[in-house]
């Protein structure tokens, strides 16, 4: 019975035994899957385990199947404070403030959130003044190094959680691509006639929320912590015949070197948007009318039998070495690149990911570091 599953999950969360407390409400899950409490309850156990997005994800389903619930709110609150999603996170706040009037709780994490968007604004205007300063003082890439990072950022990359997901599972229940341009992250989700009604899409500072519910089948939840912030109330999605487009817009024009947020990618490069030359090398799919998949690949076929000759050559080298390397070749390739200032180009992972690259400039010149 569900109910005994939730007296022993609720026993469990009690004594800290956080893990099995999760186990038991899922269990129990599996057999109420309409029940607000259950997943409620879920999520604040999985705060204390630092899943926190999972725990967005089990208030955000609380929330949608009784609207009224405050704590499901606060769960939403505190998991998106901790996720850094300050703004998401005082927006649940204030809605479960006005279901709970007089809980301090909701009240004090307000409080930390304005301190901490503040803090934020501070910091962003900090940043971007450096940023600028360091453009203006430097030298920057030359146009083939640019070529190289661009090509690198355009091409439509498989995330790595799709090998988290299948670690989890058998197999993905849809495939997920994205691609990037200077000002946005387009992600497409490859899911055939899906209705528009069935498809739901959320977005956060830093968390993108899709759920695909088909009656007869298990819901899809894919809800990733992105790699960079973007602005909710520019992002938007269209659901097309055979696939899910959603379009986020960045909060910053940097390099995302995945999707998702991963400490070992936290280096970023600043996107040069004055060129105007970046372009998506997989095309939005608004115009039905067209075949883009064939005009995808009648464009990669010129390219490839393209001949060119000097940098041109050069760059299209490694923009194939790229296209076909595996997930470690390009982490190799990105990190190398980046922490080089465009002076080493390595394609083994196992030498440069354990240690910073240093620049190596070619003979006869110097590499000087620029102050700021």
């Amino acid at each position: 019975m569900a109910s005994d599953l939730e007296t022993r999950a609720k026993e469990a969360f009690i004594d800290d035994h956080f893990e099995l407390a999760v186990d038991l409400y899922s269990q129990a899950i599996d057999m109420d899957s309409k029940n607000p409490e259950l997943f409620a309850d879920r999520a604040q156990a999985n705060i204390k385990l630092n899943n926190f997005t999972e725990a967005v994800a089990d208030a955000k389903r609380a929330i949608e199947l009784n609207p009224s619930m405050a704590k499901a709110y606060l769960r939403k609150g505190m998991a998106c404070f901790k996720l850094e999603e300050y703004e998401t996170a005082r927006e649940a706040l204030e809605k479960g403030a006005a279901l709970a009037p007089g809980d301090s709780r909701f009240t004090d994490l307000i409080e930390k959130c304005d301190k901490r968007i503040a803090e934020e604004a501070v910091d962003l205007q900090k940043q971007s003044e450096k940023v600028r300063n360091n453009m203006l003082s430097s030298p920057g890439l030359n146009a083939s190094d640019e070529t190289i990072v661009a090509a690198a950022d355009a091409e439509p990359v498989n995330d790595l959680s799709d090998q988290v997901a299948m670690a989890m599972s058998a197999k993905p229940k849809y495939r997920h691509e994205y691609y990037q341009k200077a000002e946005e992250v387009v992600v497409t989700i490859f899911a055939k006639g899906i209705p528009a009604s069935n498809v739901d899409v959320e977005f956060g500072e830093q968390i993108l929320s899709v759920t695909i519910d088909v009656p007869g089948e298990n819901p899809y939840h894919f809800q990733p912590r992105l790699f960079g912030k973007i602005i909710p109330a520019k992002c938007r999605y269209d659901v097309l015949s055979t696939k899910v487009e959603i379009r986020l817009t960045k909060a910053e024009a940097i390099n995302w070197m995945s999707l998702e947020f991963c400490k070992e990618n936290s280096v970023t490069q600043r996107i040069n948007v004055s060129s105007g030359t970046n372009r998506p090398a997989y095309p939005t799919s608004k115009l039905r009318s067209v075949d883009w998949d064939k005009l995808e690949a009648q464009v990669k076929k010129e390219e490839k039998d393209e001949k060119l000759d000097g940098d041109a050559a050069l760059n299209k080298f490694f923009r194939d070495i790229y296209q076909d390397a595996d997930e470690d070749t390009r982490r190799a390739m990105r990190k190398s690149f980046v922490e080089s200032n465009g002076t080493v180009l390595s394609t083994n992972w196992n030498e440069v990911g354990s240690k910073k690259v240093e620049g190596s400039p070619p003979d006869g010149m110097e590499l000087k570091k620029w102050e700021y």
